[in-house]
Order: structure tokens, then C-alpha cells, then sequence
């Protein structure tokens, strides 16, 4: 199954879905789900240092035999330790997962960095510069944090990766106008918000109806996954998504057959 792609601000391309191993794999051993989401079609993982799981995830890749110009890999920076910067930190991402390079290395939370988020960046463009990560951007950044690396980026975020469901979309609205002006990609995590942490709220119905909709008009069945994932896709925004389950893993990923 071909996935279609999103074109950052540098040009390079990302897959519109992601495997994230954040959430119930966070501090797991994630080889096992991570093949199955390789074997079930996925190619963009989602990782991050905070995770701990940055070896069990190179385990997988490796372990997949898929070649890495077929994957595109995240991570992310965690909070610095004493005498470490964005680049030696994420050399040792790259030694974890066995990679020369990340497609993709962001900023986890800009509270890690309070003062410092310049000086942060100047070295995330550094890692860019030396093609350790082939683009680079942010996490749970609002405005104001974006603004203060904005104002002296060589290199402005190629993404920024936020909470996004319907209860918290109007709330986004002043840093989603922040990307469109930057040419940011809005990455999405929590996105099935409605389904499993929210059940049984206002939108439930609308929901439904809509799912039903779709259903009737594609002629065969759509899940409510599907309907979240697929208003997120059609505001352009990357999906990061998860599941244990290989008929979810696909399920996902058939989103984009959905009309």
C-alpha cells in the first residue's frame, strides 16, 4: 500500500500517517510492534528519547530487512543533561537505533529549554546542517515559543507536533495560523481523543452520523478511527497514531481510501 506524503517547508517529503511508540509503548519494549506495524504497511515511526525505547525501535528496523530509504524515522530531544547539546544527544539516538540519520528530529517540550530555546534550535539546525536529521521541528510548542525561535531561524521548524481532536481545535486556531504563515506542517497526536479517552461526549452523535455517511458511500464498513483520522488528514495535518492490533494498524492506514 502506497501512503501518501506531505511536502515540508525544506522540501523533503513525510508519510501523512506515523506509528507513534510513545503512549502504551513508552518505557516497552516496542521491536514486536513496531515489525507488525512494518510487516502491516506503515514506514514512519514516531519515536523519542523520553520513550526510552530508541533500541528496541532500531531492533525492529533491523529486524524488518526494509531498506531505511523506505522508512522515515523520528525522534525527539528530550531535556539536556549537563554538558549536552541537540547534536551529541542525538548522536546517541543514532547509535540506539543503529541509524546514520533521522528524517525527522523535533523538539520534545519547549518547557525543557525555558531561556534557551534559541540556543537549542541553533544547534538543532546544526544537526540539519550536518545531515544527522534531514529536517528538524518542535513538539507542544504554542506562539510565543515559536515566536522566540522564529525571530532568528536559519532553518524555520518543518513541523510542529501538537494534541489535536475536535474539543481542542478552536483552542488552536492562533498557532495553526502561525504554521500556515511558516509553511509548518501541524503533526497531530491524541487524535482518536473522542473514541477511547473521551467516550460518550457532545460529538459522539455527529460523529456516528458521519461515520454512517461515509459508510453508505463507500459501500463497505468505516470505523470511527477512521472518521477522526480522516478529518485530521483533510486539514492536511500528519497523523501519529498506535495500536497493538494488526487489523487496527491497517484499519488506520485505510483511512485514506475513505471518501
Amino acid at each position: 500500500m502506497s501512503i501518501s506524503t506531505l511536502t515540508l517547508n525544506d522540501g523533503n517529503q513525510v508519510p501523512w500517517i506515523a506509528f507513534g511508540t510513545g503512549t502504551a509503548l513508552r518505557h516497552q519494549d516496542a521491536q514486536n510492534p513496531v515489525e507488525n506495524a512494518i510487516a502491516n504497511g506503515f514506514t514512519h515511526f514516531d519515536g523519542a528519547q523520553m520513550y526510552e525505547n530508541e533500541e528496541r525501535l532500531g531492533a525492529a528496523i533491523k529486524a524488518s530487512g526494509t531498506p531505511r530509504s523506505a522508512l522515515f524515522i523520528t525522534t525527539k530531544l528530550n531535556r539536556l543533561q549537563p554538558d549536552q547539546t541537540a547534536k551529541t544527544a542525538l548522536q546517541v539516538s543514532l547509535e540506539k537505533l543503529g541509524l546514520e540519520y533521522v528524517d525527522l528530529y523535533l523538539v520534545h517540550v519547549p518547557g525543557h529549554h525555558a531561556g534557551r530555546l534559541k540556543e537549542v534550535w541553533k544547534m538543532m539546525e546544526e544537526c540539519k546542517r550536518e545531515k544527522l536529521a534531514k529536517s528538524i521541528g518542535v513538539s507542544n510548542f504554542e506562539v510565543a515559543h515559536l515566536q522566540e525561535i522564529l525571530d532568528s531561524a536559519e532553518f524555520p521548524p518543518s513541523v510542529n507536533q501538537v494534541e489535536i481532536h475536535p474539543y481542542v481545535w478552536k483552542s488552536l486556531q492562533p498557532v495553526m495560523a502561525l504554521h500556515k504563515e511558516h509553511s509548518i506542517i501541524t503533526s497531530s497526536y491524541g487524535g482518536l481523543t473522542p473514541l477511547f479517552r473521551a467516550p460518550g461526549g457532545p460529538l459522539d452523535p455527529v460523529i456516528e452520523k458521519i461515520r454512517a455517511r461515509l459508510e453508505s458511500t463507500r459501500g463497505q464498513p468505516v470505523s470511527i478511527g477512521q472518521v477522526l483520522n480522516k478529518w485530521l488528514q483533510q486539514y492536511g495535518i500528519l497523523v501519529v497514531t498506535t495500536s497493538s492490533k494488526a487489523n487496527r494498524m491497517r484499519e488506520y492506514l485505510d483511512t485514506a481510501k475513505v471518501p
